[in-house]
């Protein structure tokens, strides 16, 4: 029978997804000074949710507030802004879909002005714009598990604040993505040496993570098809590792690739099978080939854009979930509108600029407008000026932090 966008998604959890589109993470950046969730995020979140998405994935919230990925991060670490985040667990609800809190540690791949004492599995620095990143010092074994905790310690505040689950980001080069490469664990140790020791750390995460969450909760998973570097984290260590991650009862899986020092996962110009193009979604190629091998539920994002290719990827049998990220920051109702059969694609936005590394900052920034235009309340303005978006890519935080969320935590 042909699965339909429509479909229930049941997981082994016992959680349902109402319907098969869900909104993949983007980092919203609209937290307050102290990490606090925000009243912008809340209105944001409300947005997302009338919209028809079944599933609503937040952008990375940080376990360890001395290590941020940029400004703006939420941070959980201990119950002190609980009423806040039940607020925006509720938000994301609202239109009677789910919502995960991903959460991440970001370990070398974090500015210098936002982290100037970054910590890795190796000492091993960025090889981009030279100053922007501070090299790494490497963890100690006592510090990996602290950070093991953290992330267990996150996991279960979000089940508590009444979110329906929580997704680990591993992939695009962050802290369990660095455990997974060759190329930033050197080490020699338990934590490292062989494939099997560099996914070591994944896995003690999902087992802290599960048992700080109980069963009723949903467990997913972030995770790079590759690196796209070389040396790097390879397609057959990550189907190793989803291998693993089944075995752990992970609930689903999200595919994705790259880092930010080679960033297909933004770049629509990117290199693809000829199937591949004509299928739209950039990993879904390597979904096929991880079907073979996993009955775990699978989610890409990227590259999506019409409901004939989102069918279309469903009925092959591969992807049983299909993320949407930037498109929903331009239409925040595109789900319910490719549901009802009143829209057929997204709305094409050209923001290429000829020149490949202006183009990543343009569509981040422009983007990033978006959605704190719904921030504020506002409808996303399709009609934006590049130039405004790398304006935005740019400007300094104001010291005036957006306005915290003040909700009394019973309840």
């Amino acid at each position: 029978m042909t699965t339909r966008l429509s479909d229930v998604l049941p997981l082994a959890c016992g959680l349902d997804l109402p319907n098969r589109l869900g909104k993949g993470a983007m980092s919203e950046r609209l937290a307050a000074r102290d990490g606090a969730p925000t009243e912008g995020l809340v209105r944001l979140y409300d947005t997302w949710a009338a919209g028809g998405t079944g599933l609503l994935i937040t952008g990375n919230v940080m376990v360890d507030g001395r290590h941020l990925g940029e400004t703006g991060n939420v941070i959980v670490e201990d119950e002190r802004d609980l009423g806040g985040l039940k607020a925006w667990a509720r938000a994301g609800q609202a239109g009677g879909g789910r919502i995960w809190m991903q959460i991440n540690h970001p370990g070398r791949q974090t500015p210098r002005h936002v982290d100037p004492s970054p910590v890795a599995p190796s000492a091993v620095g960025l090889d981009m714009v030279p100053g922007a990143f501070a090299r790494p010092r490497e963890l100690t074994d006592d510090e990996i598990r602290e950070i093991i905790d953290r992330y267990a310690a996150t996991a279960a505040i979000a089940a508590t604040a009444g979110f329906d689950g929580v997704q680990l980001h591993g992939a695009h080069g962050y802290l369990i993505s660095q455990f997974l490469s060759p190329l930033t664990n050197r080490r020699e140790d338990a934590w490292g040496g062989s494939p099997d020791k560099r996914a070591r750390f994944l896995v003690e995460v999902v087992r802290a993570s599960r048992a700080a969450v109980g069963t009723g909760v949903t467990l997913a998973v972030k995770l790079n098809s590759a690196d796209f570097q070389r040396g790097g984290f390879s397609e057959q260590e990550s189907m190793a590792v989803i291998e693993r991650l089944e075995a752990e009862g992970v609930d689903l899986l999200e595919v994705s690739g790259g880092t930010y020092e080679a960033a297909v996962m933004f770049d629509e110009r990117a290199p693809k099978s000829e199937s591949t193009r004509k299928r739209e979604a950039f990993f879904l190629d390597y979904a096929e080939r991880v079907r073979e091998r996993t009955k775990m539920p699978l989610m890409v994002t990227g590259g999506f854009r019409t409901r004939a290719g989102m069918e279309d990827a469903l009925a092959g049998g591969a992807v049983d979930l299909v993320g949407l990220a930037r498109p929903l920051a331009v239409e925040p109702d595109l789900s319910a509108r490719l549901l009802s059969g009143e829209a057929d694609r997204a709305l094409p936005v050209r923001l290429a600029t000829g020149w490949k590394k202006l183009d990543a900052i343009v569509q981040g920034g422009w983007h990033q407008a978006q959605i704190e235009r719904m921030a504020r309340g506002k409808a996303p303005h399709p009609g934006l000026s590049r130039f405004l978006a790398v304006l935005k890519y740019f400007q300094v935080r104001r010291w005036r932090s957006p306005k915290k969320l003040t909700v009394q935590t019973a309840g």
